[in-house]
C-alpha cells in the first residue's frame, strides 16, 4: 500500500471516529527513512530502528507511517531522495552516512534530520560540537580516527609479517578519513596503496592492482556504499588471495575474513530514542550526540583457512565472535 491510499483510508478512519465518538483519534506522524542500498540490504537496520520505535510505543501503521528512499548505491539518487522527503513533507528525515548527511544538510535547516554516521561530524562542519551540536542535526556517531588505529593493529597482529596494506575507499570519502587512514598506517611501520573506486565496475582492478602490488592485505575504508556490495567484495578478496578487514560483522558472516567496529543494528535501536524525543518537541540542536556502546571483533575461521592463515589463539581469544 502507498502511502496516499494509507493516508486516505487513514483520514476515513478517523472521519468515521469522529462521527461516531466525537474523540479526536492521536496525530500520525510521518518519518522519512533515507537506506543507502536496497530494502533487502538494509533490513536488519531497519528492523532494530522500528523495533526501538515500538519499544518506545511508536508503532508502524499505527501513530507512525514512514517514507522510504532507497539510494540503491548510488550517491546521485540522494538529492531527489532527499527532495521528495521535504515535498511531501516528512516530520523527521533518518539516514546514514556521511554522503546522505551531507545532502540533507544542504537541503534543510528546519527539518530534524537523525543520523548514524561512522566519522566524525563536528570535524566535518555538520554539528558544533558532540555535548550540543546546534540546528536540525543530532544522531550517532562513530569516529573513524579512533577505530583505524584498532583495525590495523589487529590486521597486522592476525598477519605478522605484514608490511603492504591496500586501502580501499570510493571516491567522495572526507579528507578527514584518508588522512588519519595515511597518519595510522605510517604510523605503524606499514607501507599504504590507496585504491578509490569511483563505479563498482572498477572494484575487479582495485583488486587486482593490490595483488599486482603485493599487498599483503586490505582494509576496506568506511562507506555506506560498500555493504551494497558486500558479496562482490568478499566474493573478488577470495579470488586474489587478499585477507580483506572490515568494519561490520556481516561482512564476515557472508565469508569476509575480519571485521572490528560498532554494532551497527544497536546504533539504529539507539537512534530510535532521538526520534521519541524529537517528535515529542524536543530540538534536535540540544540532544547530545551519542557514540558507539559495543564494538566487535568478528573473525571467519573457514576464511583464514583458505587463505592459509594461521591465527595466533591471542587475538582468537579476544574475539567476541568466530564463525566457520
Amino acid at each position: 500500500m502507498d502511502r496516499r491510499t494509507f493516508v486516505g483510508i487513514t483520514a476515513a478512519l478517523i472521519s468515521a471516529h469522529l462521527s461516531a465518538t466525537g474523540a479526536p483519534l492521536p496525530t500520525v506522524r510521518c518519518i522519512g527513512f533515507l537506506g543507502n542500498g536496497k530494502p533487502d540490504t538494509n533490513a536488519p537496520q531497519h528492523e532494530a530502528f522500528k523495533k526501538g520505535l515500538r519499544d518506545l510505543g511508536w508503532i508502524e501503521g499505527g501513530n507512525i507511517v514512514f517514507e522510504y528512499g532507497w539510494a540503491e548505491g548510488s550517491v546521485e539518487r540522494l538529492p531527489a531522495l532527499v527532495a521528495a522527503f521535504l515535498q511531501r513533507p516528512v516530520d523527521i528525515i533518518v539516514l546514514s552516512g556521511s554522503p546522505a548527511l551531507s545532502v540533507a544538510h544542504r537541503a534543510t535547516r528546519t527539518t530534524p534530520i537523525v543520523f548514524i554516521v561512522l566519522t566524525d561530524p563536528v570535524a566535518l562542519g555538520f554539528v558544533a560540537s558532540f555535548a550540543r551540536p546546534g540546528g536540525n542535526i543530532t544522531g550517532m556517531a562513530s569516529q573513524f580516527e579512533e577505530l583505524i588505529t584498532k583495525q590495523l593493529q589487529l590486521l597486522r597482529e592476525a598477519i605478522p609479517r605484514l608490511s603492504r596494506v591496500a586501502l580501499l575507499h570510493q571516491a567522495g570519502l572526507p579528507a578527514v578519513v584518508l588522512t588519519a587512514a595515511e597518519t595510522t598506517t605510517r604510523a605503524l611501520g606499514l607501507t599504504a596503496h590507496m585504491l578509490k573506486v569511483n563505479e563498482w565496475s572498477e572494484l575487479d582492478n582495485a583488486f587486482k592492482t593490490a595483488s599486482a602490488e603485493r599487498a599483503g592485505a586490505m582494509l576496506v575504508l568506511p562507506s555506506p556504499y560498500f555493504d551494497t556490495q558486500s558479496k562482490i567484495l568478499i566474493a573478488l578478496a577470495a579470488r586474489y588471495r587478499l585477507p580483506a578487514f572490515y568494519e561490520f560483522k556481516n561482512f564476515v558472516e557472508n565469508g569476509g575474513l575480519m571485521s572490528y567496529g560498532p554494532n551497527i543494528n544497536e546504533m539504529y535501536a539507539r537512534a530510535a530514542s532521538y526520534v521519541d524525543r524529537i517528535l515529542k518537541g524536543a530540538y534536535p540542536g540540544d540532544l547530545a550526540i551519542e557514540r558507539p556502546r559495543t564494538f566487535e571483533l568478528v573473525i571467519n575461521l573457514k576464511t583464514a583457512a583458505t587463505l592459509g592463515l594461521s591465527l595466533p589463539a591471542s587475538l582468537l581469544e579476544r574475539a567476541d565472535q568466530l564463525i566457520g
